[in-house]
């Protein structure tokens, strides 16, 4: 039996263990240290970012994002319903109502017309995702805002280091989310930074990462003390993830091009079968120049998704499916409110299979994800016509 392919697999790219030793020997493993600084200025400078700073992962950017969103009783935030429940639930935690509208079938971002029709007088904040890495259409999304003075929260935690209209995702809201859990294209195990493009959130964010207190103003050499400000949490993360995540952002480039090459792998070898009609494939607009985070395929039904991935599974391949739309959660029907029942989430989220895409994914076993793929529904659509279905 020939191995398994995972559908993903962490890796270490260059310089991680060095670092850590470095953080270690250092005698600082708290949050806030050397690591930490590199890489909030990393991002700074690679994503034209005014200030970035580390958190433990995307949930508690968000989470961050939420605080200074300064929610009341009643107020709204639009989401999609395409998307991981961190989205959603940093804004619950706040007793804001969740919006859910329906996503763009091309790009299964949201949809500005969806967004437009979804805004009411107590609509305060929208939170575009860009799945896969793939951009919202920002300028629209961001011309609704402007008009109706929205805050604008960009969940960008598949996005880093891809870009719309040449302008890193992250950096287009008041504040942008970021992750580096194990699964994303730079990793720290767990990770995520808080991008603040409005200076006059800095301030705010510092207290709020730093437990309430105005440490960094302290530190600055402001005050000659510093005590309780106002809300915060722990959202930092210690030196030692700061340490791994710094090696893996020096080497972005040759991450996202491995990433790329792979991506573009399974575009060719699958554009025959999206030819017959057998599948669909990614859909990339021209201003969007995406990360290559993830491989994912439309199949024609939400039968032949599940069908496709257990055969995939006897093959010792591992591939999943996707978000269970939020709208249609225990959760979400409790805490949020859609005004139809999204019918374009509803259609792909049942017929989306994410296919193993990971840095050290090799030439043969990409091929043998390709042929199973092949395979698979070779044999499916010959059983479905012998059956006359």
């Amino acid at each position: 039996m020939e191995p398994t392919i995972p559908f993903n697999r962490p890796f270490v790219a260059g310089k991680e263990l060095f670092y850590i030793a470095q953080a270690v020997l250092g005698g600082q493993l708290a949050a806030g240290g050397t690591f930490t600084r590199q890489c909030e200025q990393w991002m700074e400078e690679h994503f034209g970012a005014n200030r970035v700073l580390l958190t433990h992962s995307c949930t508690a950017a968000l989470e961050m994002a939420a605080l200074m969103a300064d929610l009341e009783p009643g107020d709204e935030v639009i989401v999609p319903s395409f998307t991981f429940v961190s989205t959603a639930s940093a804004f619950a935690l706040r007793g804001a109502t969740l919006r859910f509208v329906d996503i763009e079938p091309e790009t299964l971002a949201l949809d500005p017309e969806a967004v437009e029709r979804a805004i009411n007088p107590r609509t305060r904040v929208i939170v575009p995702v860009h799945y896969a890495g793939v951009a919202a259409d920002m300028e629209a999304l961001l011309d609704i805002a402007r008009r109706h003075d929205l805050l604008v929260v960009e969940d960008a935690a598949q996005a880093v280091n891809a870009t719309y209209k040449g302008q890193a995702l992250g950096t287009f809201g008041h504040l942008g989310c970021y992750s580096f859990h194990e699964t994303k294209n730079f990793i720290a195990g767990e990770g995520g930074a808080l991008a603040i493009n409005d200076e006059r959130l800095v301030s705010r964010a510092e207290v709020i990462l730093h437990k309430g207190t105005n440490r960094k103003s302290f530190d600055r050499g402001e005050v000659d003390r510093y005590t309780w400000v106002g809300m915060g949490s722990s959202f930092g993360p210690s030196e030692l993830t700061a340490a791994f995540l710094f090696a893996q952002l020096e080497e972005s480039e040759a991450i996202t091009r491995r990433r790329r090459a792979l991506w573009n792998g399974y575009h060719t070898a699958f554009a025959s079968l999206e030819e017959v009609g057998l599948l669909r494939r990614p859909i990339v607009p021209p201003h969007a120049r995406h990360n290559a985070h993830m491989y994912y395929l439309i199949l024609p039904t939400a039968a032949a998704r599940d069908e496709l991935i257990q055969r995939l599974r006897q093959l010792e391949i591992r591939s999943v499916f996707h978000y269970v739309p939020l709208h249609d959660s225990p959760m979400g029907r409790v805490l949020g409110t859609a005004d139809d029942d999204l019918p374009v989430t509803t259609d792909l989220s049942a017929r989306l299979v994410r296919l193993p895409c990971y840095f050290g994914q090799t030439a043969e076993e990409q091929e043998r994800v390709v042929v199973g793929v092949e395979d698979a529904l070779a044999e499916m659509t010959s059983l479905h016509t012998a059956r006359g279905v």
